[in-house]
């Protein structure tokens, strides 16, 4: 079983770069939006009922997947570096995978605020998360917690032995699908 975790701030481009991995590789995606469109029509994903369903829904395919046949899962997440609690919600799901027998592969996704600004308008995207569909709210909510968080790790931050950071402003997502294949040879 190999879970990839695909982080970075938010519209850097990792459902789309998890489904051309997903296209390339006998990987299976389930990107963060999943759970928060699920709930998101009944509890708003920013109250605690919220949050604690979309936690619930995760924790259960992660369970189930861990204990599957399949080849492996990407999963996408936005990590807040300075919050302890991101840090120990990451280390669970590892270990979780790792605890069956999992390899853990970390792949960090970074771009320039211009370039993310414009994927956040993107067709494709809306298309996949309604919730995003709210443009001038979307936009806000990117620059406030651009500002609150820190959404990229420092240099040396991560001790992983499977780790790559790519800063994917100016690069496709089918090549950077094709860089993590081939890093990780997946």
């Amino acid at each position: 079983m190999k879970f990839i975790l695909l982080f970075g701030p938010q519209a850097v481009g990792k459902m789309t770069i998890g489904q051309e991995l997903e296209k390339i590789t006998e990987l299976k995606l389930f990107h963060n939006h999943m759970t928060i469109e699920l709930v998101t029509p009944f509890f708003n994903y920013g109250t605690e009922t919220g949050k604690k369903l979309v936690h619930l829904f995760r924790q259960e395919i992660f369970e189930e997947v861990s204990k599957s046949d399949l080849y492996g899962l990407i999963f996408t997440y936005v990590w807040a570096f300075d919050h302890q609690s991101d840090w120990n919600y990451v280390d669970s799901v590892c270990e979780l995978f790792e605890s069956r027998g999992g390899v853990v592969y970390f792949v960090e996704l970074e771009a320039d605020l211009a370039e993310r600004l414009e994927r956040n308008k993107s067709p494709h995207r809306l298309e996949h998360k309604p919730t995003k569909r709210n443009l001038l709210r979307s936009e806000q909510d990117l620059l406030s917690t651009m500002k609150r968080y820190r959404l990229n790790s420092l240099e040396g931050e991560i001790k992983r032995e499977n780790y790559i950071k790519i800063n994917n402003t100016n690069l496709s997502a089918e090549k950077v699908a094709e860089i993590i294949k081939e890093k990780f040879q997946l």
